[in-house]
């Protein structure tokens, strides 16, 4: 069986390799240039004028949602609009108290940290930070036994801008010393293509409003889907339509990169091709469908069954995993008696 790629998939809503997340240009630098997400950048932005009235830090924010909505870019522009240095950093990086130690004493006043992932900071580490963010100082124990020394270090007032995706996994201490709380929603077509047509602008690459639509259309919702898209879509239209990206050239070209209509790929379809040939369209229960598919089952789990669960296309039972009618519909394919049976029972 062929095996799959879906870490390094260009429908996948994590980095891959060929992104520039540093300093990207396609990134906007202001709440002006920021296409989407209108409630959390109405309500950021009268929480960032009201703290620069007050000559006062920014409460410390909580970024959540699926990957690839935008957290990162809206994290830099919090740090542009307050004037700031922006600092970048990750949970997995930050090893031990002392990492965040030396990070917390280089800030200056009034300073962004960016913590990406932080829902995988360790507890040690996450407790020094409690002290850091509700008081502004930690304390640093020095040498052993008796030699042992403790300081009381004060720190500058910094804003602390947490960004996951998977917010449940926070401790309740942590995830209620953050003033600010937003959930970052899904793209609708219409603002994915307004970001596309951007994109597009700052690239050189002249497009077509109906290109840039369907471009939308396949992105998952996702802005750096979205992006990548179009980057490979470009190469499709400096080759067959004079560097313009036309409805015909981008449908031409989505078609060849196999991602269809609702921005399914090639492994989506045959993962869910396996559950309706081999178990009848389910249940079927993950590990099950992993050995069967040649993929570990935490990628299934985090990686390809996320969306297929968000248009309706799976569902996850005590039992296992099922394909729904819909699934079938759009693969064209039959569904079993028995599936058929079950399915009318929960459409009805």
């Amino acid at each position: 069986m062929e095996d799959f790629d879906f870490e390094n998939r260009i429908v996948s809503p994590t980095e891959i390799m060929g992104d520039t997340e540093s300093d990207n240009p396609l990134r906007p630098k202001r709440l002006n240039d920021y296409i989407g997400q209108e409630k959390a950048k109405q309500n950021l932005a009268v929480y960032i004028e009201a703290a620069k009235q007050r000559h006062e830090s920014l409460d410390h924010v909580l970024l959540y949602g699926p990957p690839g909505l935008g957290k990162t870019t809206l994290s830099g522009i919090i740090a542009n609009e307050l004037g700031v240095n922006f600092r970048v950093t990750s949970g997995p990086a930050i090893e031990k108290p002392g990492d965040i130690a030396a990070i917390l004493t280089n800030l200056n006043e009034g300073d962004v940290l960016f913590i990406d992932e932080i829902h995988r900071i360790s507890r040690a580490v996450e407790e020094t930070l409690y002290p850091a963010m509700e008081d502004f100082a930690i304390d640093i124990v020095t040498g052993k036994g008796q030699m042992a020394a403790s300081y009381h270090l004060p720190l500058p007032h910094f804003t602390l801008v947490g960004a996951t995706t998977r917010a449940g996994q926070l401790t309740a201490p942590l995830r209620d010393r953050f003033g600010v709380s937003l959930r970052l929603e899904m793209y609708t077509p219409e603002e994915l293509s307004d970001i596309i047509k951007r994109s597009a602008s700052i690239l050189g690459i002249k497009i077509e409003s109906e290109g840039a639509l369907e471009i939308a259309s396949r992105s998952r919702g996702t802005p750096r889907i979205a992006n990548r898209l179009l980057k490979r879509v470009r190469d499709f239209a400096q080759v067959m339509s004079d560097g313009k990206i036309t409805l015909k050239t981008a449908r031409i070209a989505l078609d060849r990169l196999e991602i269809d209509e609702l921005g399914l790929d090639a492994n989506d379809r045959r993962m869910l091709w396996a559950i309706v040939k081999f178990y009848r369209g389910g249940p079927v229960g993950v590990e099950t469908l992993a050995a069967a598919i040649g993929e570990e089952a935490v990628t299934i789990e985090d990686v390809i069954e996320p969306y297929l669960m968000q248009i309706g296309f799976l569902n996850r039972t005590p039992r296992g995993r099922c394909i729904t009618k819909a699934a079938c519909l759009h693969l064209g394919l039959n569904c079993p008696n028995e599936f058929d049976e079950q399915i009318k029972f929960e459409w009805e």
